[in-house]
């Protein structure tokens, strides 16, 4: 299988930060470049704005932006990070925007963490499923699933 693109999702939590150490491993290996992807849940937006009163193009904008500072702290202690190509930011169901996310860029794979900045057990994955597990029903490309214990060294 020839792999020339990754797409990573990141929300920033330490299984976010060992799905792209092993991506850029992976990239390494394989002459990839990645492309990372962080997703502000239109949810979470939509309920911001109610709160606040605010707009919900302007809660966006200074969601986006702080994701974008965001970022640059992310990537400060990662090495090799020549690899990364691109950074998005978007909007939407998170398993949604990273399915098409994923499929504007033909991503060959997607590399992401097990569980995301909320932690597991949650009741909704309880009964609706994780965002990897929704992932992994939408697109025709392998999906790595890096768990938040994964050894370092093995990476």
């Amino acid at each position: 299988m020839n792999i020339s693109m990754i797409l990573v999702p990141i929300d920033f939590s330490d299984c976010a930060l060992n799905s792209l150490k092993f991506a850029i491993e992976a990239a390494e290996d394989n002459d990839s470049s990645i492309v990372l992807l962080h997703v502000i849940n239109s949810a979470e937006v939509k309920r911001i704005a109610e709160y606040t009163k605010t707009p919900i193009d302007h809660v966006t904008e200074r969601l986006k932006n702080q994701a974008m500072q965001m970022f640059r702290r992310f990537l400060k202690p990662v090495e090799h990070t020549s690899r990364i190509t691109d950074t998005i930011v978007s909007c939407g169901p998170p398993f949604q925007e990273i399915a098409i996310k994923a499929r504007e860029i033909q991503a060959d794979m997607v590399i992401m963490g097990g569980y995301g900045s909320r932690g597991k057990g949650q009741i909704d994955e309880i009964f609706f499923g994780s965002t990897v597990e929704k992932v992994i029903r939408l697109l025709p490309c392998p999906v790595l699933c890096v768990p938040v214990d994964w050894p370092e060294e093995d990476i």
